[in-house]
């Protein structure tokens, strides 16, 4: 029986954390990126494919496929000045669930409205669940989400992740 979730693991991404330095505005950020800053907890993209995930004030994941090993340098370079840049694509993993049943099973762990009509495409949280940091953005209205946990929680996550899909 089709459970109506499909799970995925994102390979060959990137992942780089942004914060803004004292006194710059985001929009200088999103500019020097070609990228509209979000200005609280949602997500925006660009045409050349790299997301900015707002996480917190003045902070972001910058994520994108398929980018060089160089690519945090090549943000660094550009936002000399105006935000500090680490490079987080070895530290997480990112699960792609999609289906009518995944907002079912994140919402079992999550003590956040996932509602469509409050947790909607370009909505980001950052969380728990079952204890494991998370940090959750919701890609399209399929639904469809991307959860990034730190890699040393992966294994655990997943697990958490396969006993809840298993009991629909």
């Amino acid at each position: 029986m089709d459970k109506l979730i499909h799970i995925r693991a994102q390979k060959g991404f990137s992942l780089v954390s942004l914060m803004a330095l004292k006194n710059i505005d985001a929009t200088q950020i999103g500019a020097a990126l070609n990228v509209p800053t979000p200005e609280r907890a949602k997500r925006t993209s660009s045409e050349s494919g790299l997301s900015l995930i707002g996480t917190g004030p003045g902070c972001w994941l910058a994520h994108a496929e398929g980018r060089s090993p160089f690519w945090a340098d090549e943000l660094r370079d550009r936002l000399v000045g105006i935000a500090s840049v680490s490079d987080q694509s070895s530290s997480y993993d990112i699960l792609r669930l999609r289906g009518t049943n995944a907002r079912t099973v994140l919402q079992r762990g999550m003590a956040i409205d996932l509602h469509e009509s409050a947790f909607g495409p370009d909505s980001v949280a950052t969380s728990a669940i079952a204890h494991i940091g998370v940090i959750m953005w919701q890609v399209d209205d399929q639904p469809s989400y991307d959860v990034a946990t730190f890699r040393s929680y992966a294994e655990s996550f997943r697990l958490w992740l396969d006993h809840n899909c298993a009991a629909l």
